[in-house]
């Protein structure tokens, strides 16, 4: 299975990249400079970035921040950033996935757009026999009812989304435990190799889902011609 290229082409108006490990400011900067380009032209490019993190905590835009436990016994740095949902971690083994998509093409409908991003990662799951699913009432994909295995949080500016997705592919989950991810008491995290019971490679589900969003990006875009 071939790994993403460092910049793919578009096809369909959608232009994936695989960086690697970066810093966290580092993807949130680029994230901002590719949203005020697409705001300044309708005809841009969707665009997803696939990397993994280093050590990072981070909770989004709300003033109950319980979910840090206090915040100052955190092993690793913390952000506040511009998504919804509370606390979660990000770290190396976890497949994450900025979409950059203007929702002007697609309705502004943001339900229908995690919705999409949550049926691609159920769909990605099935390709290495993992049951995924959703929670009623909660987004993000799970396992059975309580295990976790991907997160979702998103950012909108000007109708053009930021931030995305977590995916546990691999790695150490016990950063984890410092917080109360996602503010739910009663979840366990798991990931892709725990539910395998076998080691299983970052790139490789990035292939995977470069495949699948390619494939699926026009089940998002809506036709907004006049009728």
């Amino acid at each position: 299975m071939s790994p993403p290229t460092q910049t793919s082409g578009v096809t369909s108006d959608l232009r994936i990249s695989w960086l690697g490990q970066i810093k966290f400011a580092d993807a949130l900067a680029l994230q901002e400079d590719i949203v005020a380009r697409k705001r300044e032209d309708r005809a841009a490019a969707d665009e997803v970035l696939l990397l993994e993190h280093e050590p990072v905590y981070t909770i989004g835009r709300t003033p109950d921040k319980s979910s840090l436990l206090g915040g100052a016994h955190l092993p690793h740095p913390l952000f506040a950033i511009n998504r919804g949902g509370q606390a979660t971690y990000h770290g190396p083994g976890q497949l994450m996935g900025y979409p950059i998509v203007d929702l002007r093409r697609c309705g502004q409908d943001l339900h229908r757009y995690l919705r999409w991003l949550e049926q691609i990662l159920i769909d990605l799951l099935a390709e290495f026999q993992i049951a995924g699913a959703r929670r009623d009432g909660l987004t993000g994909v799970w396992i059975g009812y309580q295990r976790k295995i991907a997160s979702i949080g998103v950012g909108i500016r000007h109708w053009i989304t930021m931030h995305g997705f977590a995916l546990n592919v691999c790695g150490d989950l016990a950063p984890f435990a410092h917080i109360v991810p996602c503010g739910i008491n009663d979840v366990a995290l798991t990931s892709m190799e725990r539910e395998l019971g076998q080691s299983i490679s970052v790139i490789d589900v990035a292939a995977v889902f470069e495949n699948l969003a390619r494939r699926r990006i026009d089940d998002l875009h809506v036709d907004l011609a006049p009728t």
